[in-house]
């Protein structure tokens, strides 16, 4: 058997909503299985996100952040966060910053990608904000230093 022309082949339509859920074809995937595949497989190349399957890009719609930090909490002398994956890992303060509606961002996964908080997740980071009068801004005091919360 030959295999197909990939260029013949029509291509999935994928999308990660704001909260990090994924969708194809407009339904959401809830297969825990099938989600931590396309998850583990998400690229961002020079065109935007994707994934790929062999010499074929597939890409993704990503609304806002391929992930959620679903929870915030301290950790050694630091902080970290929980993703919408279930991973965790230590929270670089440096990426903090706000986007638009002042909501919270982070870079995760080794800094390859931005991750929106969530709701719940951003009210625990702001419980730990103090007031930064050299910004006029919030800060968030890490191990001695504090870092600007800026967008």
């Amino acid at each position: 058997m030959t295999p197909s022309d990939p260029s013949t082949w029509t291509l999935p339509r994928l999308r990660v909503d704001k909260d990090g859920a994924w969708y194809h074809e407009d339904e959401e995937v809830t297969h825990p299985g099938i989600v931590s595949s396309l998850r583990a497989a998400l690229e961002r190349d020079a065109e935007g996100y994707c994934i790929r399957i062999g010499a074929v890009r597939v890409p993704v719609v990503v609304e806002d952040a391929p992930y959620a930090v679903v929870r915030f909490e301290p950790e050694g002398d630091g902080f970290a966060v929980t993703l919408n994956d279930l991973t965790r890992e230590r929270l670089d303060p440096e990426t903090l910053r706000l986007g638009a509606g002042e909501v919270p961002y982070c870079r995760v996964k080794g800094g390859a990608f931005d991750a929106r908080f969530s709701r719940a997740a951003a009210y625990q980071l702001l419980e730990r904000v103090e007031p930064d009068a050299s910004t006029g801004r919030g800060a968030l005091r890490v191990g001695g230093r504090r870092y600007a919360l800026g967008s």
